[in-house]
């Protein structure tokens, strides 16, 4: 396995890429390193920071249940002492989920079972959860190409919540935790003074800020710029994110985190700008742009979310459902406009033709949108469903972002099906 810190400094000089064949940011697996004296970082789908400190280690997050076994090996490999506090830094399941082999170790050992520490918010969110466990799953599957759907329903509760500051002390030490909203509303960052180590979470991710998830709940870009800028003060000289990779040095660390709040406030004052104008949520979305040179940074590629959706996402937060389009406040259902549509054409077998020759002189938006319609108007015409197979795909291959890939490569897969019977 390659040096994961050699591989650090690749992505920040831009000889390593995020994008395309280059180590994404969320879904790489880089193995552990220690990148400080007693402090070590696992790289993998949901970043572990490991601590050894004079009352046992100290975890930062515990990365996902599919490979807890391999990363309890990797610490174990790392640091053999009792595993005394862990600090969730939000309840996403790819950072909570690798617990059980700790506990199962302090069990057979004899040893206090580790104790969690998390925001307030993290247990009503393991809750909602449960309630909604069918959702997650096929949104997902779709999201990450899986081959099924899947999401828990048990979970390891923290033992101790916060709601704005807390201050553990262990080994000696001071951990001061914060809570920001961002990805999250139960977010926590976790700085050490006295080794100036950064655990960021998920507010950093070496990608534009995941803060539009068009499948995911309420984000809140505002509040994330806020606490980014708080970290970027504090002059620390080790960055552990929640995906991504570490960052040294303090000049570096200021930089990458006041670039992110940067974009973030960028879309925030232009999209709240035209909302307090009046404008449509339509005219909004084609008039914001994030500055091109913060996503030309190389931890601000949009490979994982990308700025358009951060402002629909911001109209969301700030302005409800609607619109600003009469006709889709009480609308029709997608069928019947879909039908109606057809018929205007000529046939869905004549929207769809249309979406393919859109799609050959590159207009992929609005091919994408009259292959829908097809497909709606017309759900078991074999051809209509290869055109909107192969528009799809098409959509998906040109795209960056894991959340316009997956639900394009989803889009593509279910009409190949549909039209090969």
């Amino acid at each position: 396995m390659a040096d994961l810190l050699e591989i650090a400094e690749q992505m920040w000089t831009g000889e390593g890429s995020t994008d395309g064949g280059g180590h994404h940011p969320v879904t790489q697996d880089l193995g552990l390193a220690e990148v400080a004296p007693r402090t070590a970082f696992n790289g993998a789908f949901g970043n572990i920071s490991a601590f050894a400190t004079d009352d046992g280690l100290l975890l930062v997050d515990t990365g996902n249940q599919f490979m807890a076994a391999t990363n309890h090996e990797r610490i174990r490999e790392w640091n053999r002492d009792r595993l005394g506090t862990v600090v969730y830094t939000h309840g996403h399941i790819d950072h909570v989920f690798g617990m059980a082999p700790f506990d199962e170790e302090a069990l057979a050992n004899g040893w206090t079972p580790p104790h969690v520490v998390a925001h307030e918010l993290v247990p009503p969110r393991f809750e909602r959860y449960v309630l909604t466990a069918g959702y997650n799953g096929i949104i997902n599957q779709r999201q990450f190409q899986f081959p099924k759907p899947y999401w828990p329903i048990h979970y390891r509760q923290p033992d101790e919540v916060y709601r704005d500051h807390h201050t553990l002390e262990v080994g000696g030490e001071q951990w001061e935790l914060h809570h920001d909203k961002g990805e999250t509303d139960d977010s926590t960052w976790m700085f050490n003074p006295g080794r100036k180590v950064l655990c960021t979470g998920d507010l950093f991710i070496w990608a534009s800020p995941n803060c539009g998830n068009p499948q995911k709940v309420q984000r809140y870009p505002r509040e994330w710029a806020i606490g980014l800028r708080k970290m970027a003060a504090l002059g620390a000289e080790v960055l552990l994110p929640g995906h991504g990779f570490p960052i040294l040095g303090s000049d570096r660390i200021n930089q990458a985190l006041s670039d992110s709040a940067e974009l973030l406030e960028s879309l925030v004052d232009q999209t709240l700008a035209l909302m307090n104008e009046g404008a449509r949520l339509d005219d909004i979305v084609q008039a914001v742009q994030a500055p091109a040179h913060l996503l030309d940074k190389p931890y601000l590629r949009p490979v994982y979310d990308e700025p358009e959706f951060v402002v629909r996402n911001l109209w969301r937060l700030y302005g409800g459902w609607y619109d600003g389009n009469p006709a889709r406040l009480k609308p029709p259902t997608d069928v019947a406009i879909a039908t109606e549509m057809a018929a205007l054409a000529g046939g869905a077998s004549r929207l769809a033709e249309r979406a393919s020759e859109l799609a050959a002189a590159g207009d992929l938006r609005l091919a994408g949108h009259l292959a829908e319609l097809a497909a709606q108007a017309a759900p078991g015409d074999a051809g209509v469903h290869r055109v909107r197979a192969e528009v799809f795909g098409r959509r998906a291959a040109e795209e960056r972002s894991t959340m316009s890939k997956g639900v394009f490569s989803w889009t593509e897969r279910e009409s190949r099906a549909k039209a090969e019977g």
